[in-house]
């Protein structure tokens, strides 16, 4: 087994955080494993709890300005009563996920001996094998982009040995129908919340298969296999009938064909891309529980960081495909009626870090699930924009939900009226510009940035030193000590809105350079000279970034969410060389968290790590990559807030690709943040602003070679203290140094030979 593409275990899953998941990007199931009692929980990914509510509150606007006043003479706590009145959503929760239901495979077999359970990240397929009375049986679950469906495959190495009853229940009882619709099909179907229907097919080789009831039976086969199709209304309304006709349209397939396209669909994505770390001592062949377990002991486990990179890109492609919706707090796996948090899209970090790392792992095609989204978001932003801010452009709050819906969620102030969710999104289409230099993406997606950006032209207000900013918001989900003695949460101007609108603006600017075009030069015009009055970030007392306008002290000096540094990462406002004034703040801003008890959540610590990495510090990546496996790892390799949110997963792959390579501030810059562990190592396939991809590799801590692929002609920059030549067609490509950089022109679809001298 390879220890950076295998998950393996000797034992069942005993419960939901140990078994596997498997995804088709639209349907996800989480497999337990278990020989005679197996379950398998299935979701798919538009099963909400019910349609779009308006919930804009129309006392919003009257009370605006009333707030605004308010908050400037820092009466926080009568502004804030007046914004759980006039701001709070009029329904106060958004829409949540939903599981489909459970898969139970009750198979004809006593006791085991021999067993593995399995998921190959490099081909997306899971495998349970044991033996039972002198029998090997094999078990496969895959999940199908292609054909979507998923398939449960039964062999063994005896003839005429496999029987099984299979049927399928959950959603606590509450569905229409669970019933025979043919002899061959089961159709599950639910009316409660978004109606759907799942159809599960059986067929067998040899022996006997159909229904019975509402169950599927097979009995003495030589090989089987359970397909099981699910449509939402949200996507058709003959949901019943399509997911029928997918079931059976797979079923009239061999499963050799059906596996062989959905692992050629798969490493058409997985196999761009691959990190591979050299072992500290011999490799580790363990079962995967047992090296997690040697981490949270101490032992450093290489292959195992390469795993959750690895995890990370499997977890990407199995949830978020061209057509679906995007990943959610839980990806698509949730096995509760009321998830944590409903399964939402939290904007405030928790989307966003899912799409941190899918451009550079060079899954550009998964991220447009997001992008849909946000046009989603749009027509309802701007809908909350008028109703009430009476504000043009679009505007979302800290969550949204399958219709993106923008009115404010929950009645917590600290995470509710902070208006700055579909703006901090729209930013990730810029990066998918920077990554690809695709300008007719850019041209498409234009409209919506300036949608955006166009909100806060109207929403900014002055503040005292004559900056514009937002008034009023919080940091988000953070609380201080105003100076009166008072804790407060509202605020005006806080850091991350600034940092969020700077990153915004330059985009709009950015872009509108690029494409040009009469119709929106005064608008432009407009956000650029908004931007020129942004408040910078600004160092504290404690040699901090201020995390709000004012100097105050946080009431939980640890907590999980570090907004200040947004400016760090994932933006690029503060450099190690560029700024670094402002970096040894950020620096002294993590220590001080840190010092708190700060990362305590598995999504902080990705943060975290990435954060590190920016500020060119392996040692301490190498601290927090291990704290995360240590300590917010569950033994399927999900993040663990606790409970599961799976933005821990994305952020941390993300932290452990920029450890290696960034290329941020317009340069490339080769191992900027290598942990002292990761001595030697290559990698292959990430993709790079700028329109590059780059491939390398290492040892004893020191760059030996690279590759660089130009797909889009753009002049090149290099970051190294090493000296370095470049060719290309073993011809030397000319070089301008500059202070620690090296710079030349590409040509579109060249490839270049980095060499250090």
């Amino acid at each position: 087994m390879n220890p950076s593409t295998e998950l393996y275990y000797n034992s069942p899953a005993a419960d939901w955080n140990d078994a596997l998941p498997v995804g088709n990007g639209r349907m996800g199931g989480m497999v337990f494993g278990k020989p005679a009692d197996e379950l398998i929980q299935l979701n798919e990914d538009s099963l909400w709890s019910g349609g779009f509510r308006n919930r804009n509150n129309p006392k919003a606007y009257d009370n605006l300005e009333k707030i605004r006043n308010l908050i400037r003479e820092e009466k926080t706590t009568e502004a804030e009563e007046l914004c759980a009145d006039a701001f709070y959503g009029t329904n106060e929760n958004q829409r949540h996920y939903q599981p489909l239901g459970d898969l139970h495979i009750w198979q004809s077999v006593g006791e085991y001996e021999g067993y593995v359970r399995s998921l190959s990240l490099d081909t997306a397929v899971c495998v349970i094998t044991f033996t039972s009375g002198g029998v090997k049986y094999t078990r496969t679950v895959i999940a199908s982009h292609p054909d979507e469906v998923i398939i449960v495959h039964f062999s063994a190495d005896k003839k005429g040995s496999i029987s099984f009853v299979s049927a399928i229940d959950g959603r606590d009882d509450n569905y229409d129908k669970n019933e025979a619709y043919d002899d061959k099909t089961v159709l599950f179907t639910v009316s409660d919340g978004i109606p759907y229907a799942c159809a599960i097919t059986v067929r067998a080789k040899g022996g006997q298969c159909g229904t019975d009831a509402n169950r599927l039976f097979c009995k003495d086969a030589d090989e089987a296999d359970i397909i099981i199709a699910a449509q939402s209304a949200w996507r058709t309304g003959d949901y019943e009938k399509k997911a029928v006709n997918q079931a059976k349209t797979a079923a009239r397939k061999p499963y050799e064909k059906l596996l062989d396209r959905h692992i050629s669909d798969y490493r058409s994505l997985f196999d761009r891309c691959s990190l591979t770390l050299s072992p500290v001592g011999e490799s580790i062949t363990k079962p995967t529980d047992e090296r997690l377990a040697d981490v949270k002991n101490g032992v450093y486990d290489n292959e195992l960081v390469a795993m959750y990179f690895n995890f990370s890109r499997y977890l990407m492609i199995a949830g978020s495909r061209e057509g679906t919706l995007p990943l959610n707090l839980q990806g698509i796996w949730n096995k509760d009626m009321w998830p944590a948090w409903g399964g939402k899209y939290t904007i405030n970090i928790n989307t966003e870090m899912n799409y941190w790392g899918a451009l550079m792992q060079n899954l550009p095609e998964c991220c447009t699930p997001l992008y849909d989204h946000i046009e989603r978001m749009r027509e309802n932003g701007r809908v909350t924009a008028r109703s009430m801010y009476r504000c043009r452009g679009a505007v979302c709050h800290h969550n949204t939900d399958i219709w993106g819906d923008t009115a404010p969620q929950d009645k917590w102030l600290p995470g509710t009226l902070w208006p700055m969710g579909l703006a901090w999104l729209c930013t990730h289409i810029w990066e998918h510009f920077l990554f690809t230099r695709d300008e007719d993406f850019l041209a498409e997606k234009f409209d919506t940035l300036v949608e955006s950006a166009e909100f806060f032209l109207d929403y900014l207000t002055e503040n005292d030193e004559g900056c514009l900013v937002t008034n009023p918001s919080v940091s988000p989900e953070n609380t201080y000590y105003a100076t009166n003695g008072r804790t407060g949460t509202l605020c005006s101007g806080p850091s991350m809105d600034s940092q969020i609108l700077y990153t915004l603006f330059s985009a709009v600017i950015g872009a509108y350079d690029i494409l040009g075009g009469d119709e929106y030069a005064k608008t432009v015009s407009d956000i650029r000279a908004a931007r020129d009055r942004l408040p910078k970030p600004q160092i504290g007392k404690y040699g901090q970034i201020m995390e709000w306008a004012r100097d105050y002290d946080e009431v939980e000096p640890g907590h999980r969410h570090i907004s200040q540094l947004y400016a760090l990462y994932p933006a690029d406002m503060i450099s190690p060389v560029k700024t670094p004034e402002l970096a040894a703040a950020a620096r002294a801003t993590l220590e001080r968290r840190l010092s708190h008890g700060g990362g305590h959540t598995g999504w902080s610590r990705a943060w975290i790590i990435n954060m590190w990495a920016r500020l060119f510090d392996g040692e301490k990546v190498g601290e927090n990559i291990q704290a995360l496996l240590a300590h917010s790892t569950s033994i399927n390799m999900f993040d663990m807030h606790p409970p599961f949110q799976i933005d821990g997963n994305f952020g941390g792959g993300a932290g452990i690709g920029e450890a290696v390579f960034q290329s941020e501030c317009g340069e490339l810059h080769f191992l900027p943040a290598l942990p002292p562990m990761w001595k030697s190592g290559s990698v292959k396939g990430l993709r790079a602003r700028g329109g590059f991809e780059v491939s390398f590799d290492w040892a004893e801590g020191s760059l030996s070679s690279a590759k660089i692929i130009s797909l889009a002609g753009q002049p090149a920059v290099i970051r190294t203290d090493k000296k370095i030549t470049v060719t290309a067609n073993s011809k030397n490509i000319p070089l301008a140094e500059n202070n620690g950089t090296y710079s030349f022109d590409t040509e579109q679809g060249m490839v270049y030979t980095i060499s250090v001298t």
